[in-house]
């Protein structure tokens, strides 16, 4: 007989930016498996629940007039972003400018969808150099992009002068929030709808939303930037679909709703607050012990350390990442406690 191996356990998981869902959205979930999103005349009961999810995302990045849909997470969002821009786009050889701190995902779109990626460096702070983002920019690009929570050092980009500097050229500006958008509205960061003039959005519920995954996120100022990604559907009920998969599980839409009408807004500042102190107790920790640490912004914290310390605890059973440059990469997403980071620690010391 086979036997199934025993579900993930989070206990040691320092390296992802999914966590363990809440339970109302696990419970959610499980009611709306068989339905699809992606033909909301059939399946209305999850269309409803779709515009239910994106008015509360439009809560969490400061505008309740936004549109869009729930993807199944950052990297069809970013593609999606990308395929809008290009789409509204006049010109016939477009190119996308972003950080060079910008997920794979948009390298993926480049690659997938005929656009030039043009990838500038970032400043002494890892957030994007504007000099260099108005040096990269010319009349064929069609979209900047911005990260409001850059996956190797947690950083957020300056937007509002990025979007200035898109919008002066005739390009459409999107911002990548799909880890960060559910911690930063209790930061004084610059990064939503409501700071500047944003066209898109990616905003994932499945991380620290605490929706189950696959639950991202797309979301447009205006309603012309899914239009041009709308595809016609002559055999469905619905006659036309701006989604990129097509069939979509309506497990992650019921989910984000439950996980957000839970925790919006009280239950996630306290996610933060407590993951925020966290990651700063593990940087002043990591740095104490004299290895290079870089100050945390968001709860994610990256710090020098031997690459044969690294390999040990992995060999622990730790699942911890490295930056690009090769740093300790530590993710505190609300399953980290102070509990697992003393073990770490516990750990981290035992090796040395």
């Amino acid at each position: 007989m086979h036997r199934q191996p025993p579900r993930q356990s989070f206990d040691r998981v320092l390296s992802s930016m999914c966590t363990q869902p809440h339970p109302a959205a696990r419970a959610a979930a499980a009611d709306f498996y068989a339905s699809n999103p992606g033909d909301p005349e059939t399946y209305q009961s999850i269309a409803k629940l779709e515009a239910r999810a994106v008015s509360l995302l439009g809560s969490v990045v400061g505008d309740r007039s936004i549109d869009g849909y729930i993807t199944s997470g950052g990297t069809e969002s970013n593609i999606q972003a990308v395929r809008a821009a290009r789409n509204s786009h006049p010109s016939t050889t477009p190119n996308v400018v972003a950080p060079e701190t910008a997920h794979f995902s948009f390298s993926k779109a480049a690659e997938v969808l005929s656009v030039e990626l043009r990838t500038v460096p970032v400043d002494e702070t890892y957030r994007a150099d504007i000099d260099a983002t108005a040096a990269a920019i010319d009349a064929n690009t069609a979209l900047v992009v911005g990260i409001a929570g850059t996956t190797e050092h947690g950083r957020v980009d300056p937007i509002p002068e990025l979007c200035e500097l898109a919008h002066d050229t005739g390009a459409r500006m999107h911002v990548d929030a799909a880890w960060g958008g559910f911690v930063l509205p209790f930061t004084s960061f610059e990064w939503s709808f409501a700071d500047a003039p944003v066209d898109s959005m990616t905003i994932d519920p499945h991380k620290f939303g605490q929706a189950v995954v696959p639950a991202g996120g797309l979301l447009v100022r205006d309603r012309s930037l899914l239009d041009a990604l709308a595809t016609e559907t002559p055999y469905l009920e619905s006659t036309t679909q701006a989604s990129l998969t097509g069939t979509r599980s309506g497990a992650g839409v019921a989910s984000a709703v439950a996980a957000m009408e839970a925790l919006w807004p009280e239950g996630y500042c306290e996610t933060y607050e407590r993951t925020m102190a966290i990651a700063e107790r593990l940087a002043d920790a990591l740095d104490n012990r004299g290895f290079d640490t870089v100050e945390p912004h968001l709860p994610l914290v990256t710090a020098s350390i031997p690459r044969s310390l690294f390999l040990s605890l992995r060999e622990a059973g730790w699942r911890i990442a490295t930056t690009a440059a090769g740093a300790l990469r530590v993710v505190c997403m609300p399953h980290v406690t102070e509990a697992t980071i003393d073990a770490f620690l516990a750990d981290l010391d035992r090796l040395r």
